[in-house]
């Protein structure tokens, strides 16, 4: 059974940095699709990124793109998502979710929570003005 464990969230002023670690468990991730969502009080669960386990393929929501980067370090399992220049609208609790990946669908197909089937706790992060 895949077991997700986030951490790294906190609270921070406008502009400051945080970096989530996602650490991954319970089976190998080679062929998995590992993802960043966030879901802000009264609002929807949104996509922010998502990495493929295997080539470190990338795909990120256009309202992170240029101040956040998802990575991944093998060696650990664990998945890393770096926030850079954040603002108060950033304010969310942020999950980790995996899904084995389909090879021949690229990753604009993995935005939709619904793709994925195992997920965190979520960690809470908030960005004061």
């Amino acid at each position: 059974q895949v077991q997700l464990v986030e951490s790294g969230g906190g609270l921070v002023q406008a502009g400051g940095s945080l970096r989530l670690s996602c650490a991954a468990s319970g089976r190998a991730f080679t062929n998995y699709v590992m993802g960043w969502f966030r879901q802000a009080p009264g609002q929807e669960c949104d996509f922010v990124a998502a990495i493929s386990w295997g080539a470190g393929y990338t795909n990120y929501a256009d309202s992170v793109k240029g101040r956040f980067s998802i990575s991944k370090d093998t060696a650990k399992n664990t998945v890393y998502l770096q926030m850079n220049n954040l603002t108060p609208e950033d304010t969310a609790v942020y999950y980790c979710a995996g899904t084995k990946r389909t090879a021949y669908l690229s990753l604009s197909y993995y935005t939709a929570p619904a793709r994925y089937d195992a997920w965190g706790q979520g960690t809470q992060v908030t960005v004061s003005s």
